[in-house]
């Protein structure tokens, strides 16, 4: 191995290594309903921190990460995050019906919408067709099943209706109400505290499951 490998590979070591300390001072410190800020609380911090605590949620935290968190393995961001597993790592997604009927154009009906935002594990696959039924079911079958095909909206449309970029998307606080799916498996996690975007994108948030279920009112169901 030359120097320059050896040199990198040393500083992947040190790296991997401080996040293993960080993950294991997460997992010692004493247990708080107090929500947890990082230290460089910003704009959206507040914003959010005010409308979970609105909304009831009292066992929230926000953690800071590196600008390369998406380049790491889940197993890395579950370290650093002081994640229970990689399954409880999670994302949110704007997704379209691009087979709605014309005049359906906005949030307004929760069981009929345009958009939808859906909550999956990161180590889970999307299971459209899941949530095409869901729907059909939802609406007893009064609108035909080929009036729903779910699909991942524009970049441009999820920014333009929830305020967020790509992988900082978040289902609390967004410019617009968008109903939402969490996926069951999500909800069955044990302990029951997950996490997903904060608003930003080094920026994520974590939550106490049953607080986020009373909170949000997400549609739970099993689409992975």
């Amino acid at each position: 191995m030359g120097e320059a490998s050896a040199a990198a590979e040393l500083e992947r070591l040190q790296i991997d290594i401080l996040r293993r300390i960080s993950a294991l001072e997460s997992s010692i410190l004493p247990e708080s309903s107090s929500p947890s800020l990082p230290d460089d609380e910003s704009q959206t911090v507040s914003r959010l921190s005010a409308i979970l605590r609105s909304g009831g949620v009292k066992d929230f935290s926000f953690k800071r990460v590196a600008p390369d968190y998406y380049d790491w393995p889940l197993e890395s961001r579950r370290d650093v995050l002081g994640a229970s597993s990689v399954d409880h790592l999670c994302k949110s997604i704007v997704l379209v019906n691009t087979q709605a009927s014309s005049d359906i154009v906005d949030c307004s009906d929760r069981n009929n919408s345009k958009y939808y935002v859906v909550v999956v594990q990161y180590t889970a696959r999307f299971n459209a067709e899941a949530v095409k039924n869901f729907l059909y079911s939802l609406n007893e079958g009064k609108i035909p099943k080929k009036r729903f095909n779910l699909r991942l909206a524009p970049e441009e449309t999820s920014i333009e209706l929830t305020g967020f970029e790509h992988n900082a998307v978040t289902c609390v606080g967004m410019k617009t109400s968008i109903p939402v799916i969490l996926d069951e498996a999500i909800a069955k996690l044990k302990p029951d505290f997950f996490w997903l975007g904060g608003g930003e994108i080094d920026l994520k948030l974590g939550v106490r499951t049953s607080e986020f279920l009373d909170f949000v009112k997400p549609f739970v169901v099993p689409c992975s």
